[in-house]
């Protein structure tokens, strides 16, 4: 097994590489991430979704998170040299968003076991390019990283994350082996009106970054009674170029069209529709809303739907357990999908 000093230093080597903070590279190094950046281009000719902007602060967010400070917090919260046997696990990636496996490439690596990658067909290339990286810098990873193009076979253990139909397939089909599965989620806002436009645009990367595809994006606000989405409107009117992106802003026409049709009372504002609506999840282009002026009810709600709730945001972090606005997309290293803490789960593996 590599060891726990190699592991880190390796991962926060990469994190200066991929932020071009570092100016000297090995041949090897130097090599991959050259072919990295290739990788990025056939991403975004494989997928539409994936442009130059959105890789980039995948990027920008994996490098947060694997920063020397980040990396120390979650050394310092395990005792990851207790892996005696390292595992093969098995993960299976959505591919909603660029690089969203990472956190659990990260996590497998870091306490010692085996990666064995299941690419979702919407993101083949940019992680196994990643990972090249990380073996041009510590070649001893070589041995512990693996991805699977076919059906995957040879392992001891799974995560998986999928939609919640998948996510129950997931479960039945890996009853055997010890398992981590995750299904749909989505991110809240809690508005209490005393917003600047300031941080109305933060919120806007809350709700748009990634064309809102990821389970941390804000997908329903929660606003007082009577509650004025005027000065909420012409806040988010900086993000108006989404509309220039066709897959987007088809979205965005089909949803409009069939609203149109039904007669349903929403607001429109050219590149984003809004309506009142309790379904958590929204589709692509379209944010919900719901009313509530007390605070006790509105604990209750998002406590009795805590397993559809990724994350809260709210103004200065104001809420309990909340984040700041323009925070939802870049969680910090100990900050585990769906709440379940995935390094836990490695390092209890049995021998």
């Amino acid at each position: 097994m590599i060891l726990l000093t190699k592991r880190f230093d390796a991962f926060e080597r990469l994190g200066r590489l991929l932020n071009t903070e570092e100016k000297y590279f090995t041949r090897n190094e130097k090599k991959a991430v050259l072919a990295f950046e290739k990788a990025k281009q056939k991403a975004m000719a494989k997928n539409a979704w994936f442009t130059a902007d959105n890789i980039d602060l995948m990027v920008k967010n994996i490098t947060d998170m694997i920063s020397p400070v980040q990396l120390k917090q979650y050394a310092d919260a395990y005792t990851v040299e207790s892996v005696k046997t390292p595992k093969t696990v098995a993960v299976i990636m959505a591919g909603n968003i660029p690089l969203v496996g990472f956190h659990d490439f990260f996590v497998v690596l870091a306490t010692g076991h085996k990666f064995l990658g299941k690419l979702s067909s919407d993101d083949l290339y940019l992680l196994p390019a990643l990972a090249a990286i990380l073996i041009a810098i510590e070649p001893e990873f070589k041995d512990s990283i693996a991805f699977s193009e076919g059906i995957i076979s040879n392992f001891d253990a799974v995560i998986a994350t999928g939609s919640n139909n998948t996510a129950r397939y997931f479960n039945y089909y890996f009853s055997k082996y010890p398992h981590l599965i995750r299904a749909n989620r989505n991110g809240v806002a809690v508005i209490d009106g005393a917003e600047t436009a300031e941080e109305l645009q933060q919120l806007g990367l809350d709700v748009f970054s990634f064309f809102g595809l990821g389970c941390r994006n804000i997908s329903t606000l929660f606003v007082p009674d009577g509650y004025d989405f005027t000065p909420m409107f012409e806040a988010f009117e900086v993000f108006n170029g989404l509309k220039n992106h066709s897959k987007y802003f088809n979205n965005y026409e089909y949803n409009k069209a069939i609203w149109l049709v039904n007669g349903e009372k929403h607001f429109d504002t050219g590149f984003m529709l809004l309506k009142k609506a309790t379904e958590f999840s929204s589709p692509v282009s379209v944010l919900h809303f719901q009313t509530c002026s007390d605070p006790k009810i509105l604990q209750k709600l998002l406590e009795e739907n805590a397993n559809k709730i990724q994350c809260v945001v709210s103004r200065q972090a104001a809420w309990a357990g909340s984040y700041a606005f323009g925070k939802a997309q870049s969680p910090g290293i100990l900050d585990y999908a769906d709440s379940i803490d995935s390094t836990k789960f490695l390092l209890e593996l049995p021998d």
